[in-house]
């Protein structure tokens, strides 16, 4: 498929004066479901995983949109959850897997009783059954880049939002960088998470002096400059990542 460069003006503002324009050039913007809103809460990792997933299914042609308050509500179930309901995109790959998955029309709310059975073609599912459409088991990769750690290895990420103990494979952060431009460029669905954020990463642009970024979709909703976009430099992507999940298929591109 060839590439389609498109040029997109923003215009940024602060609260005493307007800046220049920032001018970004699409390289690639991969298919997305719409832009969610997390509000106030600490569960970012869930809408950025979950993002992943959808994008990897819209390049399949098989459009999916799930719901993060499903995942919220199955999480409480969970003894040794953090107060904060905070996580990993790892952490959602579990929860999917042992308490399946709805879509976000079935659960758009918190407070919404958690659905027990899926509907959709006339079928019905129970969550777990329509997860493994969506999600199969170790399907998906969790990636990290630590230099105090031995790399090509699997690691423990010592971070509160790892309460579940997971382990992710440790690569040179070059590396990381490589694989995850690949897996972009080739319409992979990708989630991005620092120590603070996490968001998933639906395309990649260079600015108007060369300078390369990943495109990202937040859950901060659309009432910003870049309408729920951002945009994170590739030298950024090197200083803050502390993990990166994708499906084994993207991480194996050449």
């Amino acid at each position: 498929m060839g590439v389609i460069l498109l040029t997109f003006h923003f215009s940024l503002f602060t609260s005493c004066f307007r800046k220049e324009p920032k001018h970004f050039t699409h390289e690639v913007l991969n298919r997305m479901t719409p832009i969610k809103d997390q509000g106030n809460s600490q569960t970012c990792w869930i809408y950025a995983m979950l993002a992943a997933i959808e994008t990897e299914h819209l390049a399949w042609g098989d459009s999916v949109n799930l719901s993060p308050y499903y995942i919220e509500k199955m999480m409480e179930r969970e003894p040794n959850q953090p107060e904060n309901k905070r996580g990993m995109g790892k952490t959602l790959l579990n929860l999917i897997q042992k308490y399946g998955i709805v879509g976000y029309d079935a659960m758009r709310t918190i407070e919404t009783p958690a659905p027990r059975y899926v509907f959709m073609a006339g079928a019905e599912y129970t969550a777990q059954e329509f997860a493994r459409s969506v999600c199969r088991p170790n399907e998906y990769i969790a990636l990290t880049c630590n230099d105090d750690k031995a790399y090509y290895q699997e690691i423990d990420i010592d971070l509160p939002d790892n309460w579940m103990h997971d382990r992710f494979y440790n690569l040179p952060v070059d590396s990381l960088l490589k694989k995850t431009e690949r897996a972009v460029q080739e319409h992979h669905g990708v989630c991005w998470e620092n120590k603070g954020h996490a968001m998933a990463i639906v395309g990649i642009a260079h600015d108007e002096e060369g300078k390369k970024y990943f495109i990202m979709k937040n859950s901060w909703g659309t009432d910003n400059p870049y309408r729920g976009l951002e945009y994170i430099s590739f030298s950024t992507f090197r200083k803050q990542t502390v993990a990166v999940e994708m499906t084994k298929e993207a991480f194996t591109l050449n």
